[in-house]
Parts: structure tokens; sequence; C-alpha cells
């Protein structure tokens, strides 16, 4: 039987691998595009031809008798040079910011994890009470349980019309949405730890008559903490997905909106970095969240 250190240096192994190979098709696919043409010099103009190419709202600089010469094609797929170049440019100025539309990427995550952050924490204050009310009560859990599972499938981002009508303010929009979309799954899950907690913790805390409060802290909550972490995790992970396509619909901050505007821009080696990014923070959340389920599992 393997060890678990041999058994992660082999996985670790595997994935570099993949990754390697995952690098190397891209790096052969991206060889075969054709090489931009260099556009031939145009004559030069004389001052009244310029004049003339103005008035008519042609391009004086685009070719002979004003008339718009062929401008190169842009890059296909970007190389991994290229997608180097990008990387290593929004690494060096990661905070600069030079107008609405033209910020780093540390501050577009910075405006997309205030909003995640913040919505995420009023869900959870108003979802871990909730569900351990409700857990703790079969008449609520099962007179609640139609509307929780009536408001439940709603895509998060059907909220945003609404609640850009009543708000009016897209950026508090955008966190209202992530309350939405992170309040279910830990309610859900809040309420089945504290309803699975083991009968026979319960009675004996019942037999010394510990009241419900003290209870409540020192005997349902560390049984059902693995079960609420679970559901924060998995909170936390719908709120970034989330974030991402209601900043593409709110515009102004943020990741998913500098994805949209890169689009627009037609800058696509600008939006496979974004889209990198937003999944190495999305790990990053995930890992801290296991990090945390882990700890605060008991294993017999």
């Amino acid at each position: 039987m393997q060890s678990p250190a041999s058994l992660n240096a082999r996985a670790a192994l595997v994935s570099l691998l993949l990754l390697a190979l995952l690098l190397g098709i891209w790096h052969i696919a991206t060889l075969s595009r054709a090489p931009v043409p260099t556009p031939q010099a145009a004559p030069a103009l004389t001052p009244e031809q310029i004049e003339y190419a103005k008035l008519m709202g042609k391009d004086p600089g685009a070719g002979a008798g004003g008339s718009s010469a062929a401008a190169p094609p842009k890059s296909g797929f970007p190389t991994l040079a290229q997608m180097g170049e990008v990387i290593a440019r929004h690494a060096s100025q990661p905070f600069y910011d030079n107008g609405p539309n033209d910020k780093g990427i540390a501050l577009q995550l910075a405006y997309s994890l205030g909003r995640v952050g913040l919505g995420y924490l009023c869900a959870a204050l108003v979802a871990i009470p909730l569900g351990f009310v409700i857990g703790m009560s079969p008449l609520l859990y099962r007179a609640l349980d139609p509307f929780i599972q009536l408001l439940k499938p709603i895509s998060p981002l059907a909220w945003m019309p609404l609640a850009l009508y009543t708000i009016k303010d897209s950026s508090v929009s955008g966190v209202f949405v992530i309350f939405i979309c992170s309040l279910w799954p830990m309610l859900i899950n809040t309420a089945f730890g504290v309803a699975s907690v083991r009968r026979e913790w319960l009675n004996v805390a019942r037999t010394l008559e510990v009241k419900p409060l003290r209870k409540a802290f020192e005997v349902v909550l560390p049984a059902a903490a693995p079960t609420i972490l679970t559901g924060m995790r998995i909170s936390m992970g719908i709120a970034w997905l989330v974030i991402v396509a209601a900043e593409m619909l709110v515009g102004g901050t943020g990741i998913g909106y500098f994805v949209w505007n890169e689009w627009n821009n037609l800058s696509l080696p600008n939006v496979i970095f974004a889209i990198l990014v937003i999944g190495v923070v999305g790990m990053a959340l995930d890992l801290m969240f296991a990090r945390l389920q882990k700890a605060v599992t008991y294993v017999d």
C-alpha cells in the first residue's frame, strides 16, 4: 500500500506532465499561424491632398489617394511567448490606475473580492443562525422547506434586473446577487448539519441539564461544523462564479468587467490572462475553505 506522501508526489508528477502536454499542444497549434503580411509603404501626399482627404472623411495617412489601405490582420490565438509577455506586463504594474477603463489587474481583483466578501459575509450572518433555528425545530424545517425549494433553483443573475430597479446602484446590486447565491447552500447545510447531530449527545446534554445556549455552542456547533463548512465552501465557489457574470452585466470595475472590456477591445491574450487569474483565485479560495473544513472534521 502506498504512503500518502508517495501518492501525493506521484500525483504532482502526473499533473506536471499533463501541464507540459497542454502547453506543448498550445505551442504546436499556434505555430501554424500564417505570418502577418507587411503593408507596402504608401506614397507621400501633398498638403492639398491631405486636406481634401480629411474633408471627404478619409484617413489621409491610410494610403494613396486617401483610400484606406488594408490594415494588418490581428493575430489569432496567442502564442506562449505572447502570453508570457502579457503576464509579465500585468505582473509588473498590478496596481496602476489610468481611469475608469484602464486599471491594474490587482485593483480589478480587489473590487471583485470586496463585493464577494461583503455579500458572502451578509449571507453567512443570515444563513447560519437561521439554519441553526430551522435545524433544531422540526416544525420550522417542514414549514420553511417549500419556500427554500422554490427560491433555491432561481439563477442569481435573474435577480439582477430587480436589484437594479430597486437599489439603483450597480455595485450594491452585485453585492445583493452574491448574497442571494451564497445564502442557500449555507442555510441548507447548516440546517441539515444541526438536524443530524447524534441523538445520544443531545440526550447526555439534556440529562446534565445543559442550558440551550451552551448546548448550541458546545454540543451542536462542534458536531455540525464540518457540514456547515461544506455549505460555506460551496457558497464561496458559487459566489466567485456569479460575480464574474454579474460584473459583465453591470460593468464599471471588477475582473468580470475586465474580461468583457478586453473582449470588446479584441484583446484575446488579456482575456485568456484574466481567465487564468479567475481560476487561480477560485482555487485559492477553495483550498482555504478545504483547510478550514479539515480542521473542524473529527476522525473516529
